[in-house]
């Protein structure tokens, strides 16, 4: 099943059900992903470089929730990450919003977004400055994630931490030695009194919220081996939405049914529910416009090139040329040479 076609065949019921709770995002994402690779996305005119042969085919939307695009720059994030792996130890961190913070998160998404990332990374950039073991500045790639496998909303972001860092006193590259990181249950501790005081300078928090908010919260940090799985685990959902067309399993009597995986059984399971709430369940994670879902932080920070190459140069590292993404041709259908893009073509509004 497509997902372009859910969304085509409930439209009409989920802006009936789900009108009062939608922004102008949520309802471009949908026509986005109902019209795109149709004509009403736009028609592109192709000619063969060899017999001249002219053709035509619908568009991708290009928005950055659909499922079927984005390919080019999942692609291109994931090379730009490569190029900045170095010859240690990988860590995987994760940062959760408690439950009872979520409708908060929702209600102000870009502010909430933009502090939980403010906060988990100063948290770890604290533990690594503070470390007997690293006493260093931490680099670290982080990206949002809005959704739990059975795609609830459920805000966290995952931090992958080289085992090493840069301290600038000495000047040296302090590698962290053993498996262990930082604690789970101390990162949360800071975490959780950052975010709190973020929130109330911001004005978000009301003191009755804070009274129901739990004195534990949860902070996941473990191992992760040389650090390219888990940058690849994290680029799947970059850009791409939050579920394939391979895992909508079924659309019947105006029932959605989609499969999962249970990250605690290993298993996959299944889900079933109205065709409209399941259009909810997908558009409710996309992201405010222009608001980066991936960051990066430290010595793997854009503007800390030089620290970067200084630390390649120190562990031997030698970086690769990158490679272009290649890009799908289309092949003409009489001599079978490529096809070259000549012009574009797009219906008018209604």
């Amino acid at each position: 099943m497509k997902l372009s076609d859910i969304a085509a065949q409930y439209a009409d019921r989920f802006l009936e059900k789900y009108s009062q709770c939608l922004l102008p995002g949520h309802i471009k994402a949908l026509q986005a992903i109902q019209h795109c690779r149709t004509s009403a996305a736009g028609m592109t005119l192709l000619e063969c470089n060899s017999c001249r042969t002219r053709d035509q085919k619908p568009m991708s939307c290009g928005h950055r929730h659909c499922n079927r695009c984005q390919n080019t720059d999942t692609s291109e994030w994931l090379q730009r990450q490569r190029q900045k792996l170095l010859p240690v130890e990988y860590f995987m961190v994760t940062f959760t919003l408690p439950a009872q913070l979520r409708n908060l998160a929702w209600q102000h998404q870009r502010q909430v977004y933009d502090l939980l990332f403010r906060t988990a990374a100063d948290t770890l950039k604290e533990f690594g400055s503070n470390s007997k073991k690293l006493d260093a500045g931490l680099g670290m790639t982080g990206v949002l994630h809005t959704h739990s496998r059975r795609l609830d909303y459920h805000p966290h972001i995952h931090f992958v931490v080289p085992g090493g860092g840069i301290n600038t006193r000495r000047k040296e590259w302090r590698k962290l030695t053993g498996n262990y990181l930082f604690n789970g249950k101390n990162l949360a501790m800071v975490f959780r009194a950052k975010l709190l005081r973020a929130l109330d300078e911001q004005g978000l928090l009301s003191p009755s919220l804070k009274t129901r908010l739990p004195k534990e919260w949860v902070v996941n940090c473990k191992r992760v081996g040389k650090g390219l799985p888990a940058l690849e685990y994290l680029s799947r959902y970059l850009y791409r939405g939050v579920i394939s067309d391979n895992n909508i399993l079924a659309s019947k009597r105006g029932k959605v049914t989609f499969s999962y995986l249970n990250s605690e059984t290993g298993k996959k399971e299944k889900r079933t529910l109205p065709g409209e709430d399941f259009l909810w369940l997908v558009l409710k994670h996309v992201l405010p416009r222009r608001l980066r879902r991936s960051r990066d932080y430290g010595f793997l920070h854009s503007n800390a090139k030089k620290q970067l190459s200084l630390v390649q140069l120190v562990l031997n590292v030698m970086v690769k040329a990158v490679e272009p993404v290649i890009r799908p041709k289309f092949t003409c259908r009489h001599c079978g040479e490529s096809m070259k893009h000549i012009a574009f073509s797009f219906l008018k509004p209604t």
